[in-house]
């Protein structure tokens, strides 16, 4: 993977050249990383497709493993507050940057992002890391690529924690007006401004440091395709890409007799009412101790002790 040299502060620029596609992508100067508030993390890193992709893994290597899955436009920081809690506890928690994302590289070109390629380097990660007994733990995002990621390696997941979720097929009928806007200003816009995004999804407000960690990764337009692009490829018709694999794994999430745990927010308007249809639908919802907490979209921010004890508690039980 050629990598040109340059000057600090300025975008590392690299060539992609595996499954014959001339993708380019860049990747965010680390110096954007130092010193943030509630990160003491270390950096660990691996290949998907040619593009590095950056993940967080603390807690011992023979511990239960939580994967933590985040969303639009966030990324592992979103999942601060909960790390500590569940290694405190023992636990291996994975909490991989989405490519795009983060610390992972950034491809600049929109369509060089799709819903099959985000499977396809979340299907890469979990295999070079030989991930088993996994409990996902999934939001937003996070939840479109993490249920079916579990849903096609159902041996490798032990339980499923969702909070704020959602599965799609484009078959659930018409787009609600709001998300429609949504997806027009993830497009069109020539204002993203990330950490406002995120902070408009949370009760508590974020402080300037917590700002700062939320545009670390995005220097400038020139990184943003990853959040741009995600909006417009949640499935929304029936002849969605998408359409057939999701519906594929919803058949064998009917059929979920392991532990699926629903965490959803009481301040969620994109997301409220979801739960519903999973504790409906998937068996392993049954005598689950589903719990309503308190915050926004992202609730990790606003009931993060919260939410990572209710998985403790759930794999110890």
């Amino acid at each position: 993977m050629p990598v040109t040299k340059c000057i600090p502060n300025l975008p590392i620029e690299i060539n992609n050249n595996s499954d014959n596609n001339n993708m380019k992508s860049i990747r965010t100067p680390e110096d954007r990383f130092k010193n943030l508030s509630n990160y003491p993390f270390s950096a660990n890193y691996l290949e998907v497709d040619g593009i590095r992709m950056h993940y967080v893994d603390e807690g011992p290597k023979d511990g239960r493993v939580i994967l933590m899955m985040h969303g639009e436009p966030s990324w592992s920081y979103l999942y601060r507050h909960m790390i500590p809690v569940c290694v405190a506890a023992g636990h291996r928690v994975i909490a991989p940057d989405l490519i795009g994302f983060g610390k992972s590289d950034k491809l600049t070109d929109i369509n060089d992002y799709s819903y099959k390629s985000h499977m396809r380097w979340m299907q890469s990660f979990i295999d070079q890391l030989a991930l088993t007994n996994i409990t996902l733990v999934c939001q937003d995002w996070g939840s479109l690529i993490g249920l079916r990621l579990a849903a096609e390696n159902e041996s490798r997941f032990n339980a499923i924690v969702l909070g704020n979720g959602m599965l799609p097929t484009g078959d659930e009928g018409p787009v609600p007006k709001a998300f429609k806007i949504w997806q027009n200003f993830a497009i069109y816009s020539p204002w993203f401004p990330i950490a406002r995004i995120v902070e408009s999804g949370t009760f508590k407000g974020f402080s300037k440091e917590e700002r700062r960690a939320y545009n670390a990764p995005f220097p400038s337009s020139k990184y943003k395709a990853g959040t741009r692009a995600f909006p417009r490829l949640v499935p929304t018709t029936p002849n969605d890409p998408a359409n057939a694999a999701n519906k594929n794994a919803w058949k064998i999430l009917e059929k979920w007799e392991k532990p699926f745990l629903t965490l959803f927010s009481n301040g969620d308007p994109i997301m409220r009412g979801m739960d519903k249809k999973f504790l409906k639908r998937v068996p392993g919802c049954k005598d689950m101790p589903h719990k309503t907490l308190i915050g926004g979209h992202f609730l990790q921010e606003d009931s993060g002790a919260v939410f990572a004890q209710a998985v403790n508690d759930l794999i110890a039980n």
